[in-house]
């Protein structure tokens, strides 16, 4: 476990950082094996079934991922000061009301799946097949919570090796799981969901056999049963706020893609690539703000101003270079990247513009991921939300503007990209420094 409150700052951050980045890149890898698996031996209905269960899966594990991460900032302000009681009823009362939500809401999804997959426009020939992937996944939803809620725990202690490692074990399990159900047993998309049930199931009890062995301050006992009411208060302030903020990007995203709709195949095609490749490259950026959120987080707990503007400036440096690596990487070899994708000449040719413009404003992204992550971490987590809601209105108003008054193509998407992260850092800038004057001054009157 990671000691935030000694020792040199920026090291920590990058050692924190790393398995974050790894289990992203190892997630979003092996969701593409799931997607061949299903698509290449089951066909395209059930790659269809699968596909269209996602926005209602990604509701869930958003809410679930907003109220761990709340819980987690709370958690490391205890375990800073050294209040492991408390810590401990946080993480009891959490984990106990997130059960009790998930097993609510997988019975609702269970019985309503039909309905709620119509609303969403689903064909009617695999309604049926996609209600059922649906129903067994959802049986598995206090899994994936329990999941959160444990790795969400080791994190805010400052351990991020043993998530990733529960991490890839699981997603190792579900492709075997897939391989024996779907290709050896042929169940279809049935044994697709049951292998990705399994596999959350098995993450859980090797979560709880390592905090067992390895995390005494996290050996809980009975205490698993205490549940405080004022602890689940604070808990749903924090997490709601965080919840909604992840919900906003998400219907942001879900607004430009209807824009980059009326563009035509090439261009949607080339939206696509380049957005597979953000998410590779901008992933380790939110990891980076993440690592800081931990970090304020335990070193407000224990009372150290000074070392978290330090760690602020430290976090703030590696965002900024990694963002420089990135428009490196990407604007010099934005073509070839683009080409491993496709050999359509008008795909590469929207494609290569896209990744060069955005290329060019990497730099952005990475101030305010480092900016979201200091304000997680000191708990104002209502600025993080009033900037990212600022960042997503903006962007798909300009997007608007540029595409159906301007007539511009492809290049619209990135402009009103950088026009909603200014807008992002005007709304946060002055907070910031107003935030981090006061906590140096509350610094020097303490001395």
């Amino acid at each position: 476990m990671k000691d935030f409150t000694k020792g040199p700052i920026a090291p920590a951050l990058i050692e924190f950082t790393i398995p974050l980045v790894l289990g992203n890149i190892f997630q979003l890898l092996y969701n593409a094996v799931d997607s061949l698996i299903v698509g290449r031996f089951v066909g395209k209905e059930a790659l269809a079934a699968v596909g269209t269960s996602n926005p209602l899966m990604t509701l869930a594990i958003l809410f679930f991922n907003g109220i761990t991460l709340g819980a987690g900032i709370l958690i490391g302000n205890h375990y800073g000061s050294g209040d492991h009681d408390k810590m401990r009823r946080q993480i009891s009362t959490t984990m106990l009301a997130g059960i009790g939500f998930s097993l609510v809401v997988s019975l609702l999804t269970i019985l309503l799946a039909k309905p709620l997959l119509m609303l969403l426009q689903v064909e009617t020939e695999v309604l049926q097949i996609s209600a059922d992937y649906l129903r067994i996944i959802f049986i598995g939803l206090v899994f994936t919570f329990m999941y959160n809620a444990l790795a969400g725990s080791l994190r805010a202690l400052g351990d991020s090796m043993g998530p990733l490692i529960f991490l890839v074990i699981s997603s190792v399990i579900n492709v075997i799981g897939d391989l024996i159900l779907v290709v050896g047993f042929r169940m279809g998309v049935h044994g697709a969901a049951l292998s990705t049930v399994l596999s959350e199931a098995l993450s859980v009890l090797f979560c709880a056999v390592y905090i067992r062995r390895k995390v005494p301050v996290l050996h809980l006992g009975k205490e698993w049963l205490i549940f405080d009411h004022t602890i689940l208060k604070q808990t749903l302030a924090y997490g709601t706020t965080s919840a909604l903020q992840q919900a906003t990007v998400q219907l942001g995203k879900i607004g430009v893609q209807a824009i980059v709709n009326t563009m035509g195949v090439s261009a949607m095609a080339a939206f696509t690539i380049v957005n597979r490749v953000d998410d590779f490259v901008y992933t380790p950026q939110q990891n980076i703000g993440h690592a800081m959120t931990s970090f304020m987080a335990i070193n407000k707990g224990a009372g150290e101003q000074k070392r978290m503007r330090s760690g602020f400036k430290d976090g703030m440096i590696i965002e900024i270079a990694y963002g420089g690596i990135l428009f490196l990487v990407c604007f010099f070899l934005a073509r070839p990247i683009v080409t491993l994708f496709t050999t359509d000449e008008e795909v590469i040719l929207h494609g290569t513009t896209y990744l060069k413009y955005i290329a060019g404003m990497y730099f952005l992204p990475a101030l305010t991921n480092g900016i979201q992550g200091y304000f997680r971490g000191i708990g104002d987590l209502k600025i993080t939300l009033i900037s990212s809601m600022t960042n997503m209105g903006v962007r798909l108003i300009f997007a608007l503007i540029f595409v159906f008054g301007f007539g511009k193509e492809i290049e619209a998407m990135p402009l009103s990209y950088m026009i909603g992260w200014i807008a992002m850092l005007i709304v946060e800038m002055p907070l910031l420094f107003r935030s981090l004057r006061n906590m140096r001054a509350e610094s020097v009157s303490d001395s």
